[in-house]
C-alpha cells in the first residue's frame, strides 16, 4: 500500500478537526459545558481516540471551537458592512433602489431597510454554522466559560473584529434610539442587540427552523432602530 503523501495527511486532519468543531458546537448547543469528549466523538461518528487525539480535554477544544468561528464570523461582518456601503440594489425590502441623487430622508429610508436584512443574513448564517452563533453567544458573557488566559485574547478579538464593525451598522441603520437606551452609545446598543438576537434564536437553532424565521425575527428585534 503506497504509503499518504504529507499533503493527504494534512487533508484527512483537517477533515477530522472539521468533523470534531462541528459536533462539538452542536454537543455544546444541548449540553453546555457538561459537554464531555466522548459526547462529541459519538456524534461525530469518531473514535474516543481519535478525538483525544486532536483535543486533550473540552477546554481546549471550546476554545479551538470558538477562534476558527470567530474567524469565519469576522469575515461575515466584513463582507455584510461592504455589502452596506457598495451593493444595495436587489438586497433590500420593498423594491428599494439607490440611483440618482437622494434626499436625506430617502437616503434613511434605504439605510432603515438595510439594517434589518443585515441582522437576517447573520441569523441565517447562524443556521448553518453552529460554532459561529457560539462565538455571539458566549462573547456577549466575555467567554467566562473558559480560563482568563484563554478568554481575555478572545474577548479582545470579539470586541475588535465583530463588536465595533456591528456597531457601525448600527450608527448606519438608525434613525433614533427607543427612549430606554437613548444615553447609551452604538457599541453598548450593538451588544444588547446580539444579547437580544442570541437568546431568542437559541430555541429555532435547535429545533432547525432558525433560517426559515430569520428575517421575522430580525424585523421584530431592529423596530427599534427603524
Amino acid at each position: 500500500m503506497t504509503p499518504r503523501t504529507k499533503a493527504q495527511n494534512e487533508e484527512i486532519r483537517n477533515r477530522r478537526i472539521a468533523e470534531i468543531i462541528q459536533a462539538a458546537a452542536d454537543v455544546y448547543l444541548d449540553k453546555g459545558m457538561l459537554l464531555e469528549i466522548r459526547d462529541v466523538a459519538r456524534l461525530a461518528g469518531l473514535g474516543y481516540g481519535t478525538v483525544y487525539h486532536y483535543y486533550k480535554n473540552k477546554l481546549d477544544l471550546l476554545h479551538d471551537l470558538l477562534w476558527q468561528a470567530l474567524e469565519r464570523s469576522a469575515a461575515t461582518v466584513d463582507r455584510l458592512i461592504h455589502e452596506s456601503q457598495t451593493n444595495f440594489r436587489g438586497r433590500l425590502p420593498f423594491g428599494v433602489e439607490i440611483s440618482g441623487v437622494m434626499t436625506m430622508a430617502r437616503t434613511q429610508e434605504i439605510e432603515h431597510k438595510l439594517w434589518p436584512a443585515l441582522v437576517a443574513d447573520l441569523l441565517k448564517t447562524w443556521a448553518e454554522d453552529h460554532a459561529a452563533y457560539l462565538v455571539f453567544q458566549l462573547g456577549n458573557e466575555d467567554y467566562r466559560q473558559l480560563p482568563e488566559e484563554q478568554a481575555l485574547p478572545l474577548i479582545k478579538a470579539y470586541r475588535e473584529r465583530i463588536v465595533i464593525p456591528l456597531s457601525y451598522l448600527i450608527e448606519l441603520g438608525e434613525s433614533r434610539a427607543a427612549p430606554v437606551i437613548s444615553d447609551l452609545g452604538a457599541e453598548a446598543r450593538t451588544r444588547m442587540l446580539l444579547s437580544a438576537l442570541t437568546g431568542c434564536t437559541m430555541l429555532p437553532l435547535r429545533r432547525g427552523t432558525l433560517s426559515a424565521e430569520a428575517e421575522g425575527i430580525s424585523s421584530f428585534l431592529c423596530a427599534g432602530l427603524a
